[in-house]
């Protein structure tokens, strides 16, 4: 069994809450996500439910192809991992999956983090903590910070990955597809 790879995956959206909270970070990136293959059509993370909706949000399978990600921008990481770290981080994503009426969005925790506080809640995360959380138990963030307080420039600092891309997403995306039709 060989290598495998696991993608961090930073965008600015554009969104209104994403500029908001761009003025606070003033980082270009924003909004952190977990991905399964180069294509980044198996993405996870802790965002919008609905495209037009912020507030109703939880544990989701981002679609990077959608309206919401039309215009973004992105920073994408890869990690080669083992087989055995891979399933077990794919494990932790089917498990959330199979149970994501009990997750919720952490708001206020996210708020927190602007004044240095900790707001944790059972089953409640953003999507910074909650790729940490995936990272961490696949022993690749490098962090003495408690997950609740990561963001996503803690998770560009602190982990053993590589940058393959910065750029538009969509330029990303043409760029896979038309790779891949090559093969």
């Amino acid at each position: 069994m060989g290598d495998r790879k696991v993608y961090l995956l930073l965008t600015d959206t554009g969104t209104v809450l994403t500029r908001m909270i761009k003025l606070y970070t003033r980082q270009c990136h924003n909004h952190a996500s977990i991905g399964f293959d180069c294509e980044l059509t198996e993405v996870y993370s802790f965002g919008r439910k609905r495209p037009r909706n912020p507030f109703f949000a939880g544990f989701v399978k981002e679609d990077i192809r959608s309206e919401l990600f039309k215009n973004a921008s992105c920073a994408v990481y890869v990690f080669t991992v083992n087989e055995k770290t891979y399933n077990k981080m794919l494990n932790i994503i089917k498990e959330m999956d199979l149970n994501r009426q009990k997750y919720r969005y952490n708001l206020l925790g996210l708020f927190a983090i602007a004044i240095n506080k900790r707001f944790d809640r059972e089953h409640a995360f953003f999507c910074s903590h909650f790729v940490a959380m995936v990272l961490k138990e696949g022993q690749l963030l490098n962090t003495n910070k408690h997950l609740s307080m990561i963001t996503p420039q803690d998770l560009k600092e602190a982990s053993s990955h590589r940058l393959i891309y910065q750029g538009s997403l969509q330029s990303y995306i043409s760029y896979r597809e038309k790779y891949l039709k090559a093969q």
